[in-house]
């Protein structure tokens, strides 16, 4: 094998690499994307995370996922992180305090995760 047919082969492999990376990242997940659960009142308002401008440049991706406790105003009382990338976890918090849910008696705790993916 030549050197010449060596490297048709290798830029070959990397096009078609760089074409199955191109369409996962159009079919992926929707930046800043949120899932709720565990929680027993239904949210009335959901504020979307800024997608930091570094996180973006260096091609960040990542799942950041809070516990929230919820007052009986509906408003967000509290968060805490229980995982994602320092990056993106300040994006994620200053969303979700923004949030509203139904009002209750009482205060309700869940999970909210969101997806970040800069490609889309």
């Amino acid at each position: 094998m030549s050197f010449q047919s060596s490297v048709r082969g290798v830029r070959s492999s990397f096009l078609v690499f760089l074409t199955i990376i191109s369409l996962a990242a159009a079919l992926g997940p929707v930046p800043g994307f949120a899932q709720d659960g565990g929680f027993d009142r239904k949210v009335k308002s959901k504020v979307p995370p800024a997608y930091p401008e570094i996180a973006r440049k260096i091609g960040l991706t990542g799942i950041v996922k809070l516990q929230v406790v919820v007052a009986p105003n509906g408003s967000v009382k509290e968060t805490k992180v229980i995982g994602g990338h320092p990056i993106l976890v300040t994006a994620a918090v200053d969303a979700v305090k923004k949030w509203r849910f139904d009002t209750a008696s009482g205060e309700s705790t869940g999970t909210v995760e969101f997806r970040f993916d800069p490609g889309n």
